[in-house]
């Protein structure tokens, strides 16, 4: 019996293989590397496969009696079926041209089932366009072809010698890049995007006419309201182009037997529109009562006829349907920002300015001045608020500070508030009380948050109830973001979303959401500016193409 030693020496002596030395670099076959694994989506009954043949394992005998038997013609025969192919695929391995082939079969297999022209369909399915309503876009003039420029030296000749023009004399004029202000007075109701000298269409001074006769006495519990919410819907024939460029105010017509809205852009432009009407384009109308952007509008409640659109440009005006004019209500150089009416009967006015003034204007009094002048904050004015019962108060969005004030104690500087909002850590975008009692005001900050206030006391510092933190950052291409009462519902609002999918959210005064707006289909933008109808379930979004979206039940 063989002990552990001598047993450790024929192990030895096993191992202890001297190498042969052969002369050259040695040839190592491929047929003993790794075969490579199928990819997933490879045919298996591919023609170009060929089936693989089992190689023994060579022992380090076999490789002896090899090299000894092999001479200079066999290595030759060797290298000329090696596995190096020579057919543009130089130097890669049997693995890699493998690969390749792989490569090729799974695409043309891919091709075969049409899958790619598939993807490319389902991409433009998927991908949402605009509407198309409303109004049409203008054809650019086709660009003159110019000449192809040659050069002189090519050509060989010589360059031509110019002379640089006389320097001008006397002072440059500078040319603003705005157009400028329309000239004071009634300006006519000319549609701007119909053929010249096209007229009104009769049935719109009736349909504004119409005062509104349905009146929602009944208050609606939470439970109810979410159902009237959820019933509200928008399709195709909701979304329109309204005005050419982005909206910066819009507000519904009190009128129930259809629904009609009005929008004002960017460069002064304010587009009426019908839902299913059959004038203008789609139903829209456009006129250029302004040359800035349209900050604020409103229609007058005690006379349906009347539109009042404020702008940038220091023009106040009022869009008489029966006259078909826009009169001149107030005008200063300009700055100004907003405005609100102080009386029941819509003729007393407040208008805040880009400059920290209020103006009281009264539109019985001839002329287009103010009644009187107040200078409230040295900074900027950004919202003005009428108090719906008593009519004295207003609330104003100062710097980072809302201050409620009495009309009759009003002073042209320094005037003393009556109660402050306080809280807010960076600019105001709106303020405004609640359409039914006045006992709350609900701003929206840049803070990133909308805050409801308590002012049924009117205490010198109103406490805060509920704070709702809400992405305020639109940027400098969106309008911003103003969280808005719903004038049927006490207590409860609505307001945009900068979330994706995009949305518009109301809640309650609470804090508790109540509703979201949403559509893949026909909202997939930002909807900063939103108002509700008076007396209708409808809720209006206005986007920075010029476009509203309508949900309505």
């Amino acid at each position: 019996m063989a002990t552990r030693r001598t047993k450790q020496r024929a192990v030895v002596k096993v191992l202890d293989l001297t190498p042969v030395d052969v002369e050259g670099p040695v040839r190592r076959s491929s047929r003993n590397a790794l075969v490579p694994k199928r990819l997933q989506y490879s045919p298996e009954d591919s023609p170009a496969e060929t089936p693989r043949k089992k190689v023994r394992t060579k022992t380090h005998d076999d490789i002896i009696s090899q090299q000894k038997k092999q001479d200079p013609k066999e290595e030759d025969s060797d290298v000329e079926n090696s596995d190096v192919e020579h057919d543009g695929h130089q130097g890669l391995s049997a693995y890699e041209l493998e690969r390749l082939e792989n490569i090729r079969q799974n695409q043309a297999f891919l091709s075969s089932i049409n899958l790619f022209q598939a993807t490319e369909e389902f991409k433009q399915l998927t991908r949402p366009k605009p509407s198309q309503r409303g109004l049409m876009r203008s054809q650019a003039p086709a660009k003159e072809v110019l000449p192809a420029r040659k050069s002189l030296r090519l050509q060989k000749k010589e360059a031509e010698i110019l002379t640089l023009p006389p320097e001008p004399k006397g002072t440059l004029i500078y040319e603003p890049s705005t157009p400028p202000k329309k000239p004071p007075g009634p300006l006519p109701m000319d549609l701007i995007n119909m053929e010249e000298g096209s007229k009104l269409p009769s049935q719109l001074p009736k349909l504004c006419s119409e005062k509104s006769t349905e009146e929602r006495k009944v208050v609606l519990n939470l439970k109810e309201y979410r159902s009237a919410l959820k019933n509200m819907r928008i399709n195709e024939d909701r979304v329109a182009k309204v005005v050419k460029d982005r909206i910066f105010s819009a507000a519904f017509h009190p009128c129930t037997s259809t629904l009609l809205m009005a929008a004002g852009d960017k460069w002064g432009k304010v587009g009426l529109w019908k839902l299913d009407g059959g004038w203008g384009h789609d139903g829209v109308l456009l006129f250029e009562p302004h040359t800035r952007p349209v900050g604020c509008m409103a229609f007058s409640r005690a006379h349906a006829m009347h539109l009042l659109s404020l702008s940038y440009d220091g023009s106040l005006r009022c869009m008489d349907v029966e006259k078909a004019v826009f009169e001149d209500v107030y005008d200063i150089e300009d700055g100004l920002k907003t405005f609100d009416f102080m009386s029941h009967d819509c003729l007393t006015l407040v208008v805040g300015s880009w400059y920290g003034d209020v103006a009281i204007v009264d539109r019985r009094t001839p002329g287009n001045s103010h009644e009187s002048l107040h200078s409230l904050d040295p900074k900027t004015l950004r919202c003005v608020s009428v108090h719906p019962v008593q009519k004295q108060y207003f609330a104003v969005s100062e710097s980072k500070v809302v201050s409620i004030y009495d009309s009759r104690c009003l002073k042209k500087k320094n005037s003393q508030a009556v109660s402050q909002l306080q809280g807010h850590s960076l600019s105001i975008s709106s303020a405004y009380f609640s359409p039914c009692t006045g006992n709350r005001v609900l701003t929206s900050c840049m803070d990133n948050n909308i805050r409801i206030y308590d002012t049924s006391t009117m205490t010198t510092n109103s406490p805060l109830l509920t704070s709702i933190r809400q992405d305020m950052q639109t940027g400098r291409w969106l309008s911003k973001i103003s969280a808005v009462w719903d004038p049927k519902q006490e207590g409860c609002f609505a307001a945009a979303n900068m979330l994706k999918p995009r949305r518009v959210q109301v809640f309650h005064e609470t804090g508790q959401l109540q509703h979201t707006f949403t559509d893949d289909e026909n909202l997939n933008t930002v909807l900063p500016v939103v108002a509700f109808h008076p007396t209708k379930n409808a809720l209006l979004g206005g986007n920075s193409s010029g476009r509203l979206h309508v949900f309505t039940d």
